[in-house]
């Protein structure tokens, strides 16, 4: 990596930073820094997003129920609904039966990647009547921790994906490392 530097103007790498321009050198810092790393990362292993269809939950179709982010610590849960393993509905127009299953089915799939409800960061709940909000509250609280929530938005919506569907639940965990635990 070479540095230059005239009067008004400093360059790493042939990125021209301009003094009194600080958006432009963060710019070019970080583009040659960036350059600068191997192209496998930090840690020199190869930056693979793992996608993981944990036992326990349906066959999804068209999409995956667990991304690992490269890092290993992030997790993403796709929108878990009312389906046991085999893909039947559990619940058929019971919102409470549909919501515990939701909230066994994120567990199902956080213990896919090492994860717990301690570890959620952040949850978006869809539902089709929000007169329902006491029973999510409710379940949920089963689940998570008072003092630790995570981010949360609950959204009504229309309809989800399939009209027996009353709702769905998505999840962003943040795994600790190992030492943490």
């Amino acid at each position: 990596m070479s540095f230059t530097q005239t009067p008004n103007v400093f360059s790493l790498e042939g990125h021209a930073m301009h003094r009194g321009d600080p958006q432009r050198t963060v710019y070019a810092l970080l583009v040659g820094v960036t350059a600068a790393l191997p192209p496998s990362g930090l840690h020199g292993q190869a930056a693979v997003v793992q996608h993981i269809n944990p036992p326990g939950l349906s066959r999804p179709t068209g999409y995956t129920h667990v991304t690992l982010a490269p890092s290993g610590r992030t997790l993403y849960i796709a929108g878990q609904v009312s389906l046991d393993s085999t893909g039947r509905v559990v619940g058929s127009g019971d919102f409470r039966a549909q919501t515990e299953r939701v909230f066994a089915n994120l567990e199902v799939a956080l213990r896919s990647a090492g994860a717990t409800f301690a570890d959620v960061v952040k949850l978006t709940t869809f539902v089709t009547d929000i007169a329902q909000l006491a029973i999510v509250r409710e379940v949920r609280g089963r689940y998570l921790q008072a003092d630790r929530s995570p981010a949360s938005t609950l959204v009504q919506v229309q309809a989800l994906a399939r009209p027996e569907f009353l709702i769905e639940i998505e999840a962003i965990a943040v795994l600790p490392d190992a030492h943490q635990r």
